[in-house]
């Protein structure tokens, strides 16, 4: 069965499970992505920092997916924020990608020290009536990062994606994304797996026959979320995608809820950058 799409608030739609190229060799990223795309992913997250569009654009461009039915995300890393910066680092990154326009561009982080994210915004913001990106959104970013860039700007972003697993389900941002109409996207989705031992993960892997990360990936799905794992290979990324068609019990949902630590693995959004 095919993931689910995510409706956003311009309009469009986003695949609600997509493959995570963060830290994916750049020689063999073109390899993941388009192995990927032959197994069914449609969503491919990718950004500048990670050193390896040239890969991904390869990866799209060597598989049999019709261009048009595949969604690529990018972001604009922290060194490129600004009104201009952001307008060349988009180009940038389209040229690495060897493509005339991605589906949707995030600021990678909202680097509040710099306080630059309004005016990459703005950047982001033309290059969407350029047509250079369809859709624009934002990354780790907080509550008052998102309300500022609505109060001056008037656009909402379509998709803030956050660090978000069993150990740090971000309810309270979530339920301020859900007013705002802004889609929640996870990342580092499985928590570096420690959750996997969890008793109500194992009790949920027992009953449905799935593995621990399939039980948590299932999670964010039932959550409402999209989500990016990362996988290499084609028996993790077909395990990835096999998340629909088979749900968990609303009490295996609520006894996931309760593992919740507020602890992250990645940096802190107020400090980082």
């Amino acid at each position: 069965m095919p993931p689910a799409r995510l409706r956003l608030n311009d309009g469009h739609s986003i695949p609600q499970l997509g493959l995570g190229v963060w830290q994916v060799p750049a020689a063999s990223t073109a390899a993941t992505v388009a192995q990927a795309l032959g197994l069914g992913y449609r969503l491919i997250d990718g950004a500048a920092i990670y050193g390896n569009e040239e890969g991904l654009g390869a990866g799209v461009r060597d598989s049999d997916v019709p261009r048009d039915e595949i969604f690529v995300t990018t972001k604009v890393w922290n060194d490129d924020q600004g009104y201009d910066a952001t307008l060349r680092a988009v180009e940038a990154s389209l040229a690495r990608l060897g493509m005339e326009r991605v589906e949707l561009c995030l600021i990678h982080w909202p680097v509040p020290a710099k306080d630059r994210y309004l005016d990459t915004w703005r950047a982001l913001i033309r290059l969407r009536e350029e047509g250079r990106v369809r859709s624009i959104g934002v990354s780790n970013f907080m509550g008052q990062h998102l309300e500022r860039l609505v109060q001056e700007t008037g656009v909402v972003p379509v998709l803030n994606q956050i660090e978000l697993n069993p150990r740090l389900q971000q309810a309270e941002l979530r339920a301020l994304h859900d007013r705002m109409g802004i889609v929640t996207q996870s990342w580092t989705p499985l928590g570096q797996g420690r959750s996997f031992d969890a008793a109500p993960i194992q009790a949920a892997a027992v009953r449905t026959g799935k593995t621990p990360a399939q039980v948590i990936l299932r999670w964010h799905v039932q959550l409402g979320l999209s989500v990016i794992p990362r996988s290499t290979r084609a028996e993790g990324q077909a395990e990835n995608l096999d998340l629909f068609g088979w749900e968990l019990l609303p009490e295996e949902m609520a006894a996931i809820a309760t593992l919740d630590e507020g602890s992250r693995c990645g940096p802190d959004p107020l400090t980082f950058g």
